[in-house]
């Protein structure tokens, strides 16, 4: 969804690593037509530690420019209040921003008696304050009103319901459920849908072969779930297909672990 006569344009966050859902968001969005900025943090995905090259951001920009998008590239910290504006102000460049989809998080391991102050505080601070922040940076560059019935911008954001051993990354993705939902009714006059989606276990390289094993044993679709299924599922949800779905959390996941 777009406004009328003007360019798709969408911010994207979390498009560090080759091998992430942000990626596959950012190619199926350009395969769509829509111009992306395009976010990173190459200092959070260092401290991760997972399957990456120093050059992944850029060759991510690069496959959606050779698809026909015309790409902005910008690192920048979600833990830093200004940050969400900067990136919005970036991805303006392009044109009117309709699509904002945030694929970003601060995740690391820690339980109720292992979890530091500095540790709670940085989730929340990206997972949850710059969601809204970027939420409002989104709303704030849109018309203020749009005619009745008019879905013209779209918010997605991922969110997990892994919790147990995990706390603040559970905790804070909980809180942008809240932020997100709400988006859907308090941005209604400006023709914005709001919706989160649970992608549930998705192998970007955290996964150890017993992990493997034991969540395809917990689909019923007997396999694990791509980044590429999430992305299908957000580039329909940015459609005129999905205008209709509005205010949700949708668990995308195969059906993992309902018995």
């Amino acid at each position: 969804m777009s406004i009328a006569g003007e360019p798709r344009v969408a911010l994207v966050t979390g498009v560090g690593r080759r091998r992430s859902i942000g990626a596959a968001l950012a190619v199926g969005l350009a395969r769509d037509g829509w111009h992306l900025a395009l976010n990173h943090w190459q200092a959070y995905d260092e401290r991760l530690g997972l399957e990456r090259s120093g050059d992944d951001p850029q060759s991510v920009a690069q496959e959606c420019r050779e698809l026909g998008a015309s790409v902005e590239l910008v690192e920048g910290d979600l833990s830093d209040p200004a940050v969400p504006a900067m990136l919005i102000g970036r991805a303006q460049t392009l044109g009117t921003v309709s699509g904002l989809v945030m694929s970003h998080a601060e995740s690391v391991d820690s339980s109720i008696l292992t979890t530091s102050i500095d540790s709670w505080d940085r989730h929340f601070a990206v997972n949850a304050r710059a969601t809204w922040l970027l939420i409002k940076a989104f709303a704030e560059q849109l018309p203020s009103t749009a005619p009745t019935g008019d879905a013209r911008a779209s918010i997605v954001a991922l969110t997990s319901d892994h919790i147990i051993g995990n706390l603040p990354y559970g905790a804070s993705k909980g809180a942008l459920d809240r932020i997100v939902t709400a988006a859907a009714a308090e941005l209604a006059d400006r023709g914005v849908r709001a919706n989160v989606i649970n992608p549930g276990p998705i192998d970007t390289g955290w996964m150890d072969d017993a992990t493997r094993a034991w969540c395809r044993e917990a689909t019923p679709a007997g396999r694990l779930g791509t980044a590429e299924d999430t992305a299908n599922l957000v580039r329909f949800l940015l459609s005129p297909q999905g205008a209709w779905i509005n205010g949700q959390v949708l668990s995308s996941n195969g059906g993992f672990a309902v018995g």
